[in-house]
């Protein structure tokens, strides 16, 4: 069976959004643990908004990351969008959690959800993640979107923590259960 595994960049309070993170030197560790997954990927959910960044960004993007990260099969969620430019990919039919459920059952490599955070933040609360890989910047922002639904509590067992020169942070999470 495929991982469900959830990548973000987020602060040290939480927040995933991208766009307020502070500027940290992009560097050798970060593309490793970013290339590690790619090797590692097999399918990418995606929501609306996520896919037409991507979608608008990474086709004209050259190299072996980005002939690579183009081929993966996308699976988007949205309720607006009729098409999909951007292949191999196809819309979600019915609900996000069973679809991906499904895809969980499915071959291939494992399946990441790179950003999307209505999506983490879904497929999080269905308890369908298996994995969170997390480049925590060095910084607390404040306010904006949190990664993790605030509706309940969520356990996470430690697998790894890997600090990078540059401040940044991989921390790995296994969902683990809820201490007694």
């Amino acid at each position: 069976m495929r991982k469900l595994i959830i990548t973000e960049f987020i602060s040290v309070d939480g927040i995933a959004e991208v766009e307020k993170l502070p500027g940290v030197t992009w560097n050798d560790e970060m593309n490793a643990f970013k290339e590690d997954e790619l090797a590692d990927s097999g399918a990418m959910p995606l929501g609306r908004t996520t896919y037409e960044i991507f979608a608008g960004s990474w086709p004209s993007e050259t190299g072996d990351f980005a002939d690579r990260f183009n081929a993966l099969p996308k699976y988007v969620a949205s309720t607006s969008l009729k098409a999909l430019d951007w292949q191999p990919a196809e819309l979600v039919a019915g609900p996000l959690p069973e679809s991906v459920a499904k895809l969980k059952q499915g071959s291939g490599g494992n399946i990441y959800v790179h950003g999307s955070l209505s999506i983490a933040r879904q497929l999080l609360s269905h308890g369908l993640i298996d994995r969170l890989r997390l480049l925590v910047y060095p910084s607390a922002v404040g306010q904006g979107k949190p990664l993790f639904p605030t509706e309940e509590p969520i356990a996470l067992e430690l697998i790894s923590a890997v600090p990078f020169s540059n401040g940044v942070v991989a921390l790995e999470y296994t969902p683990g259960k809820a201490k007694q």
